[in-house]
């Protein structure tokens, strides 16, 4: 009997063997070659390797015959950055439309000629603007608060196809003036003939004023002023919008050069996304 019982058990163990080895795959020798390289590379060599963020995935061509890291952080919100959102900045929940195309990412300026804040924060935007990196679009946006300022818009956008048209010669030198004629001469151009005035000695012809000041493109602008302005909760100038999604100024980051940095960070935030 005890004869019998060894002989059934050696036959269930060949058996459990059997199966075992039926069930095993062998891989190609060149396979196990590449699979051993992975994991015995280095770790500094590893960023050679594809990392695909999830989200990206359905985007992107993989070459297979590269090995594929999912992505385990999110720069975005791991990095330490200097400045603090409701501190510093605010971010504009849900993100608000922007004048240009999602090719840059655009930085906005609220403004009004009468501010003599604005006019202290010339110098600042305008250093500013001759390093602006090549993915970043600047617009002004004038404040349209009341009749005098919608005068004035309307010259700022005047000014503005003017120059696009090639009949205003100096934009920036029409800007610095407006500036001095409110602020120094107390000349606040508070009626159509007094701005046509400026754009004459500037080198506009009437003519092409006249046309410009009350064409259907200007009072368009207008209209996309003040919806933005709502949008984005203007309600003081100089105020900076970085590409619809954050709000800023020289009251949360403190003064005019940390305001350019708050800035440069935002654009940096958009750029790594």
């Amino acid at each position: 009997m005890k004869k019998l019982i060894c002989l059934i058990m050696f036959f269930v163990l060949i058996a459990s063997c059997s199966s075992d080895k039926d069930t095993k795959v062998k891989l190609p020798d060149n396979n196990i070659e590449k699979t051993n390289n992975l994991v015995n590379q280095p770790k500094n060599n590893i960023k050679e390797s594809l990392i695909i963020e999830e989200s990206d995935s359905e985007d992107i061509v993989i070459d297979s015959s590269q090995p594929i890291i999912l992505a385990q952080s999110n720069l975005l919100t791991e990095r330490e950055w200097e400045f603090k959102e409701s501190e510093h900045f605010m971010r504009l929940v849900p993100a608000q439309p922007i004048i240009g195309g999602p090719d840059k990412i655009e930085v906005t300026e609220f403004f009004y000629y009468g501010c003599i804040h604005c006019m202290t924060f010339e110098p600042y935007i305008n250093e500013w603007k001759k390093d602006m990196p090549d993915n970043v679009r600047f617009e002004r946006i004038p404040a349209l608060w009341n009749p005098l300022l919608n005068l004035h818009g309307q010259m700022f956008f005047t000014k503005e196809i003017l120059t696009e048209n090639g009949k205003l010669k100096d934009p920036e030198g029409f800007r610095a003036r407006i500036f001095r004629e409110w602020h120094n001469r107390k000349n606040y151009m508070a009626s159509e003939d007094a701005i046509k005035e400026i754009f004459l000695e500037f080198g506009v012809s009437e003519d092409d004023f006249n046309k410009t000041f009350k064409s259907f493109q200007v009072a368009q602008k207008l209209n996309l002023a003040r919806d933005l302005a709502r949008r984005y909760g203007i309600s003081s100038t100089p105020t900076m919008v970085v590409n619809g999604k954050y709000r800023t100024g020289a009251g949360e980051a403190g003064s005019y050069p940390k305001l350019m940095r708050v800035i440069d960070e935002l654009i940096e935030r958009e750029s790594i996304r």
